[in-house]
Parts: C-alpha cells; structure tokens; sequence
C-alpha cells in the first residue's frame, strides 16, 4: 500500500463513507434499524415527506434525519445556511426539479453507506 499524500483529495465515496462512519459512532441498534429502512421509504414516498416524517417521529430518526441534513448541506450550496428543520425544508421546496433530484439521490448515496457503517461499528 502506498504511503498516504496529504495534498491527495478524497474522493466523493471516500467523504461519504467517513461522514456516516463519523455520525454511526453512537449509534444503537435502534438506530441501525431505522438507517436500514430509510431508503425504502425515500424511494417510496420522497425525500421531503421522509424529512418531515422523521422529524415528527423524533427520537433515532430525527437524529439520523439531521445527519442527513447535514450531509446534504455540505453537498449542496442552497442549503448550506439552513441549519434548522424548517428553514431546511423551505429552502428544499425551492430548488429546481433538477436540484431536487439531486438531493434525493445523494440521499441515497449517503444512507447507503450510513446502514454499512452503522452496522460495521455495532457489529450488527
């Protein structure tokens, strides 16, 4: 194995990977439930109403829902100021369709490695 080059960019799989790594440390079993059944239900009814689902449910899901958020803010430059709930899914009804979609596939993207992290480090 090569000797890691500071001045080497992550790629965007490998800032994915460490965030959910990051944010899945605490995570308990609940949790790793909860991450494991969020895409189905993206792919099923759609971002903003999972948003505002999980938000409402409260408990594990809000805090997965923020650290999809936060994901989401660091990915996408219309969002970076919306740090609370609202303030997130107001400025998430305003992006193009083209934006949108975007967010819901980076979504994606981030939950995937979310359940793989979560349960790695839970040994689930």
């Amino acid at each position: 194995m090569q000797p890691q080059n500071p001045q080497r960019k992550l790629t965007l799989e490998q800032l994915r990977a460490k965030h959910a790594w990051d944010k899945a440390k605490d995570y308990q079993k609940s949790h790793i439930n909860t991450a494991k059944a969020l895409p189905a239900l993206i792919m099923n009814s759609g971002l903003m109403q999972v948003l505002a689902f999980c938000h409402d449910k409260g408990g594990e899901y809000e805090v997965i829902s923020g650290h999809l958020r936060e994901w989401l803010r660091s990915r996408f430059e219309n969002l970076r100021r919306a740090q609370e709930f609202e303030q997130f899914m107001s400025e998430l009804m305003k992006c193009p369709p083209r934006e949108y979609q975007q967010a819901c596939m980076e979504a994606l993207a981030w939950l995937k490695w979310l359940r793989l992290m979560s349960a790695a480090r839970k040994g689930a």
